[in-house]
């Protein structure tokens, strides 16, 4: 009995090119509308099913639902229009569907039966009319908080790529500079928060370098790996070829390093991310952080899960655009880096 032979590359390739069915084209697009099935079924439990507790001004939920549903919906036509497209929108056609699902859940739980008490777990209505009562402070809020965390981040990503390159470039610079890494890096940076706040005049200026300290660690570490990972061989070559000292740095070494750069780009936002919050709640005079706490301390749970919705959305969308800028830099790499 002969054994089953593995395909190979080529043949897994080419059966993914070859063209659908007519059949498997039709569930595709049935596919790609099934958070609009999800949609239905979460819009008649929301308004067949009575309400446990009170659920004022139910019609908010509803159009800020349809709007994004109109969004997805252009996105559908556009997929059907355009092949490749509509391959991305085929791929994200069940999240969207169970995250209308888990919403849905949530809403059953909390207005629905009650199951998660009021006002700990305000239902979703709640927490979108309290974003939109409350816009000007959030607004405000929020500005502040990407004011403070840019600040900082910028500043820390500035001094930890000169750090880096320098440290993985010369042995000299590293002898002096990585026992001070291995010693403060392991530290988070929040820690160092009550004696910042102690010493610097201004909460602005102690938040700034809380969030600028942790991104500088995330920083040095991945770009000094990066340029110490070069390839000898280049360097060599680009000698022979009578490049200098700062052209064997910013020609070969960084453009080699710019993974490790980008990486550590994206693990320092998430530090910043998370000092800004931290340091926030602990003694800022404005910014998200410290709406939360100020609601909480009103025990007025709806405002501050409409902070904690907010800051989702923003670090989502800082996060995306910094994952666009590591395909476009890194566009040379396609196939290699995710």
């Amino acid at each position: 009995m002969e054994s089953k032979r593995q395909l190979t590359r080529e043949e897994l390739l080419e059966m993914e090119s070859a063209p659908k069915t007519k059949m498997q084209h039709m569930l595709d697009v049935v596919i790609c509308f099934c958070p609009y099935f999800a949609a239905i079924i979460m819009f008649l439990i929301y308004y067949l099913m009575p309400d446990a507790v009170q659920n004022f001004n139910p019609h908010v939920f509803t159009i800020v639902v349809c709007f994004f549903l109109a969004l997805y919906l252009i996105m559908v036509v556009r997929g059907l229009l355009n092949k490749s497209y509509f391959v991305k929108v085929r791929h994200k056609a069940p999240l969207y569907s169970v995250i209308i699902l888990v919403i849905m859940l949530y809403d059953f739980l909390t207005v629905k039966t009650g199951i998660l008490k009021q006002p700990f777990f305000p239902c979703v209505n709640t927490i979108l009319c309290a974003i939109i009562d409350d816009r000007a402070l959030l607004l405000k809020s929020t500005l502040y908080s990407l004011r403070l965390l840019f600040t900082g981040y910028f500043i820390g990503a500035i001094l930890g790529l000169i750090t880096g390159v320098a440290c993985g470039y010369s042995k000299r610079i590293n002898y002096w500079v990585s026992p001070i890494i291995k010693m403060l890096g392991p530290i988070p940076s929040t820690t160092w928060i009550p004696i910042i706040m102690v010493l610097v005049s201004s909460l602005f200026k102690g938040s700034v370098f809380i969030i600028a300290l942790g991104v500088w660690f995330a920083l040095t570490i991945a770009s000094s790996t990066g340029i110490q990972n070069v390839d000898k061989a280049y360097l060599e070559a680009a000698r022979t070829l009578g490049a200098k000292g700062h052209q064997l740095v910013f020609r070969v070494a960084i453009p080699h390093a710019m993974p490790n750069i980008l990486q550590g780009m994206t693990q320092g936002m998430s530090s910043a991310c998370t000092a800004l919050l931290v340091a926030e709640m602990m003694g800022a005079e404005a910014g998200l952080g410290w709406y939360i706490q100020w609601q909480k301390s009103w025990a007025i749970y709806s405002k501050m899960y409409a902070a904690i919705v907010l800051i989702c959305l923003i670090f989502t969308a800082v996060t995306f655009i910094l994952n666009v800028i590591k395909r476009i830099v890194l566009r040379w790499q396609e196939g290699v880096v995710k």
